[in-house]
């Protein structure tokens, strides 16, 4: 959001009036991120509460996603509650609340939304990207190596990695999570 977030709400807030467009689900969760990456966390719950429609799983994984972010444990529970709420089975909202409580050191926490899962049968999929280039859709899944392509996709990440460094790029490590 690049701290252009008053900017972002105006243009949110105009939609209808300026340029005619109805705001859907979408622009409401796109502007709970919003508010909720910026540290705002009370005004994107209360856009939840205002929105027209009822909010979907994704809307609290959005505010969940923030909270995990912001370190608000309490919100995020409650984010997650509601997801699930709407879908029982949505594996990443237990993990992203798994994250939070390791994250405040609730191991005990984590512990019990791990036993939860697997008492709901909840099944965890490795993270996907796709990326299309020349019209042709490459997936990549965590851990996988089988591209054609893997070693000289790795050695371009290991440079660009280099170059990002003596630019200054420090990463953020707050969220990498192990109980040591």
């Amino acid at each position: 959001h690049a701290g252009l977030v008053d900017e972002g709400l105006h243009h949110f807030n105009t939609m209808n009036q300026s340029h005619g467009i109805t705001p859907m689900v979408e622009h409401y969760n796109c502007v709970i991120g919003l508010l909720g990456r910026a540290g705002r966390l009370d005004e994107a719950e209360y856009l939840i509460g205002k929105m027209p429609f009822r909010p979907e799983a994704l809307t609290w994984m959005t505010l969940l996603g923030c909270c995990r972010m912001q370190g608000c444990v309490s919100r995020g529970k409650d984010a997650a509650e509601n997801a699930l709420l709407l879908d029982p089975q949505l594996s990443s909202a237990y993990v992203v609340l798994s994250n939070i409580y390791a994250a405040a050191g609730r191991w005990d926490d984590v512990a019990k939304i791990r036993n939860l899962m697997a008492d709901r049968d909840v099944k965890r999929y490795p993270g996907c990207s796709w990326i299309e280039v020349n019209n042709r859709v490459h997936e990549f899944l965590v851990r996988e190596r089988l591209h054609p392509q893997v070693d000289e996709i790795y050695a371009e990440l290991e440079r660009l990695g280099i170059l990002m460094k003596e630019a200054g790029y420090v990463p953020n490590t707050n969220l990498v999570l192990h109980d040591v």
